[in-house]
């Protein structure tokens, strides 16, 4: 492997790092519907707003998601809403492996 193909593969490892929790999965297919702020999410999730926003900086960093902020309020949207198709597939995934399953029990 080159150096060039390390540092990509680098960069999709930190995407796909982002996307590995539960609720970043959540606010991500969340924001696929439009906007939101922090407090909507907090509101929704039940935690602190100070664990949202963690979330959503480790989305803003891997470059998944970015913020507009409006005076004390910090909207996020989808940078990137192809995203989104990622997700459909790992459905499939899920579904295959489930399938599999059931035909391991009959």
């Amino acid at each position: 492997m080159t150096e060039k193909e390390k540092l990509i593969y680098a960069a999709k490892a930190r995407v796909l790092k982002a996307l590995a929790h539960p609720t970043r999965l959540w606010i991500v297919e969340e924001l696929a519907a439009g906007e939101r702020c922090v407090c909507e999410f907090a509101d929704v999730v039940d935690v602190d707003p100070s664990t949202i926003s963690r979330h959503l900086m480790l989305l803003r960093q891997a470059g998944i998601v970015e913020d507009d902020k409006r005076g004390k309020q910090v909207y996020y949207r989808l940078k990137v809403p192809c995203v989104i198709k990622f997700m459909s597939c790992v459905e499939t995934v899920i579904e295959s492996q489930a399938r599999e399953q059931l035909t391991l029990l009959k």
